[in-house]
Formats: C-alpha cells, structure tokens, sequence
C-alpha cells in the first residue's frame, strides 16, 4: 500500500517530496500577511514525525542556524518518517530582535493556547493546530536570554527508561538537566500529551555561536538516527555519555556594580568558592559572588553591568561531579577547533 502524502497548512507532501510552506499566523498594522516558514520533508517509507523548531524566543538564534544545516544536510533523500522542520516559530520576535511578541508575552508561556486569547495565545494555538499536534517527536531550539550563555545542555523532565530519556542520551551533550515543566511551555504542553520533547539549550541570544550550532546540527541527527528516521553511520563515533544533573542554582549579585569574572562556562566549581566580584567603578565598594553548591557552571551572564539580585552564575549539581568535569571536558576539547569563549 502507497504511503499516504503528508498535509500542513492545506499543502500536500507526496512521499519522497519535500515542500516549503508558508503558515499564515497574523497581519501586522499595515495589513501584510505574516507567516511561519516551515519545511516538511516527508520520506517514502514510515516512521515518526519529528518536529525540530527554532525561535519560539525571538532573539534565540542559533536554532535558526541549526535548521537551515539540518535541511542541508546528506542523508535526508533516504529519511524514513517525516521530518517538520520550523527555523523561526516567533517571526514577529524575530524581526524585532526581541524575545518577545509585540504585546510583550513569552510565546512559551502560551500553550495550548486559544484562538480567541491574545496575540500571544493566538499563535501558540495556531502553531499547536497546524504543526505540533502532528509530532510524534520534537526537539525545541533554545539560547540563553539576551546577555547570558549557556553551556550546550539538554533540558527534558526524564523518567527511568523512557524514550524522552533514550533520545536525551542519543543527543550527545555533556549535560542534561532533569528540568521541571514550565505551565504554558511546549514542553509542558507536549509532555502532557506523551510526546517525547527536548529542549536544547547553548550559546547566546542574538549571536551565532559555531560551538553551540555545529553540536545542535549533530545531535539532532543523533536522535534522528536513534528513531529509526535515518541510517545508522558506524563511521562516526559513539559521543561519551551525558551526565545528568540533579539540580540547579543561580549565584546572584550581592550589590549593584560592574562584574569581573573569575571563572569560565563550563568550569567545576565548589561551594563557595569565589566566582566573580562585583565592585562600582571607583572600587571602593566590592564584595565576591560565591557558587552555592558544587558544580558545573552551565549557564552565566555576559553583560557585566549587574543589578543586585541579578542571576550572574548557573551551576549545576552532580552526583558524580567528576565525571561530569570530564564529560564536559572532553566535549569542549572535540568542539574546540571551532571554540570561541569557552573554555
């Protein structure tokens, strides 16, 4: 029996065809249609619908890039299943450089969303409809927020044995960190309805970081190959399994001031070891900024113009912390052709 074409928006796939479709999501005030760019690439024999999706976050932009590569690269002629590919879900966002919609909401604080609700509700509903409830897989691309980076990392709410939990290793980042759901997420909203969801977290809000996007391009072809959608490749090496984090936290400011680092993403750190020192420009008044648990530092901000308050420091906790020191070790060195901060 012939597989079935696969429709979005009204557009049919023939198996074996790919398609780029344009998914009408609002106006702006001048009347101009806008719309989300997506990609289907629909293979000639079964298997899941993977959706990989960049941007929800307007400013998060190496997703972008990870998109364009995945779509570009060999392998994809023979693709079991159907591959949903989005570069940029917030359009409105992305064009104005901003995290956000033009109301101000967080766009992943909006699912399910509602067609009658707001801006933002209303295209997290129109998203969900159209592209998302026909996901059987989905791997959400993320940055950190404007001014912060974040060590490459996979964030999913795992469960022994799981799939989520299979595909999470099958990535290849040296961190995954058990993260709790977040109401109005993707995450939380395919979670709730048993799809396997990752959220990969690395680099910097507006920025194209090589180190963040060349990992991301992999993993995601990792999980693709660990589903069943492409070949196994025995030429490439298996990557060192991850290890998971058992939780987080932030060091923040104690004052308000001008920040010195005094440690880099990704460095093993101790409780209480001093992390940075934040002082005011004349440097009569400085106090340190100390880890509050051992770890790794996953996340940390790059501005160093800080608030008292302000979340400076992520790191995260270990059961094993030496294996996680080596597991990030050993991916920075792999990566560090390329490597452009950190270290």
């Amino acid at each position: 029996m012939a597989r079935a074409p696969f429709e979005l928006a009204g557009v049919k796939v023939a198996p074996g065809g790919r398609a780029q479709i344009d998914v009408p999501v609002a106006k702006l005030y001048t009347h101009a249609p806008l719309h989300i760019p997506v990609e289907v690439v629909h293979g000639r024999q079964p298997g899941p619908t993977l959706l990989v999706c960049g941007a929800i976050h307007g400013d998060e932009i190496n997703g972008v890039e990870i998109v364009r590569r995945l779509l570009r690269s060999k392998g994809l002629q023979g693709l079991r299943g159907t591959l949903i590919a989005v570069p940029i879900v917030n359009v409105f966002g992305f064009v104005q450089h901003s995290r956000y919609l033009p109301d101000r909401r967080d766009l992943n604080r909006c699912f399910p969303g509602t067609e009658t609700g707001s801006l933002g509700s209303r295209v997290a509903a129109l998203f969900r409809e159209q592209i998302v409830d026909q996901a059987t897989h989905i791997i959400d691309l993320h940055t950190g927020a404007i001014h912060r980076t974040n060590l490459p990392q996979i964030r999913a709410q795992l469960t022994p044995e799981s799939e989520t939990e299979a595909i999470a290793m099958a990535f290849g980042v040296p961190v995954i960190l058990n993260a709790e759901l977040r109401e109005g997420s993707l995450r939380h909203y395919a979670q709730s309805r048993g799809v396997p969801v990752l959220t990969y977290e690395a680099g910097e809000a507006l920025r194209f970081d090589e180190w963040a996007i060349a990992p991301g391009v992999r993993g995601v072809r990792r999980v693709m190959r660990a589903i069943g959608m492409l070949a196994s490749d025995r030429r490439r090496a298996t990557p060192r399994p991850a290890e998971v984090a058992n939780g987080s936290s932030w060091s923040r400011a104690p004052i308000d001031g001008i920040l010195r680092p005094k440690v880099r993403l990704g460095a093993r750190v101790a409780k209480g070891e001093v992390l940075g020192k934040v002082a005011d420009p004349f440097g009569n008044s400085e106090e340190e900024v100390r880890a509050t648990a051992d770890g790794i530092v996953i996340g940390m901000g790059n501005l160093p113009l800080a608030n008292e308050g302000e979340a400076l420091f992520h790191v995260a906790r270990f059961d094993a912390i030496e294996e996680a020191e080596s597991a990030v070790e050993t991916f920075q060195s792999d990566y560090d052709p390329a490597h452009e901060g950190m270290v």
